[in-house]
């Protein structure tokens, strides 16, 4: 009989353990579920009824969670505290006896990622591919294929891509091209900007580029950083050095600039995207290389994507022979992680 109560203890204990967390809007909609983040000025809140709700910080009248969590602020300041509640803009940490007070907009980040301390860096990339096979009057065979991997830290980032195609008609060649690229970049402190540094080698074989490169510096900025409305833009110049099968070998200085827009709007797990970068020969002015990416991925099964793409070059100063225009379509799969 002894263990009756015993049992009673521990079913209401797990029960308070269970308690969702509880948010009022300065409405007085009340929202239950489970703080799951805080960024840009907005909370993150897990529910049964309507998945991930973004609530912007100002709207909160009233919230409470026994949750133990980290918390870091503004000054770069980490609090580790259970219970939490908010109450007239402020956040509330702490039991009664022992309660301390913060500005709400202060709070960055909840449970924030050993790389947002600056610990290390967040890994994140690509790996897909598209294979087209075609068998009766033509033979034809397309691979298609695309590679990122990028090292965000605190301070920093490291990026890696390479994109390219391998084509076959009758068991002629008729398409070899690749981009492979390089980036750091250097975050300013309390700021959008940043500066950093890009090598990039190009090479088509029938566009007659052997081996185009480029070095330089640049600038960025992030513009736009919700996720339904991402946007970073990039200034620079570099050096070029051109390698060609047929035409003269040729360097220049030259300046680039590159554009990197995605958006969720259609879907949390949904990303359109437009990427673009461009070269403009400087010794003569009349000289543009520009590639342009845009398309649609989306989510199939875990981490793996389809993506329907429309790429874009166009080259003012491709040879004799050459179209300034290119047009592809592609369908790809790929890893996403």
């Amino acid at each position: 009989m002894k263990t009756l109560p015993l049992y009673l203890l521990l079913l209401l204990a797990g029960a308070a353990a269970a308690a969702p967390d509880r948010i009022t809007l300065k409405n007085g909609s009340t929202i239950l579920g489970t703080v799951t983040d805080a960024e840009g000025g907005k909370v993150m809140v897990e529910t049964d009824f309507a998945g991930t709700l973004s609530i912007a910080q100002d709207q909160i009248e009233a919230l409470r969670t026994d949750t133990p969590m980290r918390l870091q602020l503004a000054d770069g300041t980490v609090l580790e505290s259970s219970p939490i509640r908010v109450a007239n803009e402020q956040l509330v940490l702490g039991e009664l006896d022992g309660e301390k007070s913060y500005a709400l907009a202060d709070l960055v980040r909840v449970n924030p990622e050993p790389w947002e301390l600056g610990e290390g860096y967040r890994w994140t990339g690509l790996a897909s591919a598209g294979l087209s096979i075609e068998q009766g009057n033509t033979d034809t065979r397309e691979l298609d294929y695309r590679a990122e991997s990028v090292w965000t830290g605190l301070l920093d980032r490291y990026s890696l891509s390479l994109v390219g195609e391998y084509d076959e008609a009758n068991g002629e060649k008729n398409a070899e091209n690749w981009i492979a690229r390089g980036k750091y970049d250097r975050f300013l402190e309390d700021s959008d900007w940043y500066w950093g540094g890009n090598l990039s080698l190009e090479h088509d074989e029938f566009a007659d580029t052997d081996l185009r490169t480029y070095l330089g510096p640049y600038v960025g900025r992030k513009l736009f950083k919700d996720p339904v409305f991402k946007l970073e833009a990039e200034a620079g110049l570099s050096y070029v050095w051109e390698e060609f099968f047929v035409a003269e070998d040729n360097d220049y200085p030259g300046a680039t600039w590159s554009l990197d827009a995605s958006s969720n709007y259609l879907g949390e797990d949904t990303r359109l995207y437009f990427n673009q970068t461009g070269l403009w020969d400087l010794s003569n002015g009349a000289d543009i290389l520009i590639n342009t990416t845009a398309g649609l991925s989306f989510p199939l099964l875990l981490n793996i994507e389809g993506a329907a793409e429309v790429i874009w070059k166009y080259d003012t100063g491709a040879v004799a022979g050459v179209d300034e225009l290119d047009q592809t379509y592609r369908f790809r799969l790929g890893y996403r992680w």
